[in-house]
C-alpha cells in the first residue's frame, strides 16, 4: 500500500478457523458501526466528511476505495477481512464493493 495508511488487524488462526480482533486496534474509539452489501459492483461514498474518521474492512469479497486527499490519489483493495483502510476527514472516497462482497 502507499500514501493512505492502513493497519493489518490481529488476527489468531488454527484449525478451527481465523478470528480478526478490530477492538483496541484503531486510533479512534468506534462510534458507530455498520455493513454494506448486495451492492454487486455499484459504486458507494463519492465524499468526504468533515471530522469522521473511519475504518474501511472487507468482510468478504473485495471492495476497491478510490482515494484522494486533494494531493494523492490512490485506488486501495481490500479483499481480506484482517486488512483495514482509514479513511481521514480529508480523503474523498468512493467504494466499488463487487458482487457477494460485504464492506464493514
Amino acid at each position: 500500500m502507499g500514501h493512505f495508511k492502513t493497519l493489518d488487524l490481529p488476527t489468531f488462526a488454527d484449525g478451527r478457523g481465523s478470528l480478526t480482533v478490530l477492538e483496541n486496534a484503531l486510533p479512534f474509539q468506534i462510534v458507530r458501526s455498520y455493513w454494506i452489501y448486495h451492492v454487486d459492483g455499484k459504486m458507494r461514498g463519492g465524499h468526504r466528511h468533515q471530522k469522521t474518521m473511519q475504518a474501511l474492512v472487507a468482510l468478504n469479497g473485495q471492495v476497491d476505495v478510490y482515494m484522494f486527499d486533494g494531493v494523492r490519489e490512490e485506488t486501495i483493495i481490500l479483499n481480506q477481512p484482517s486488512q483495514c483502510l482509514l479513511v481521514e476527514p480529508k480523503d474523498w472516497h468512493t467504494m466499488t464493493i463487487h458482487a457477494a462482497s460485504v464492506l464493514l
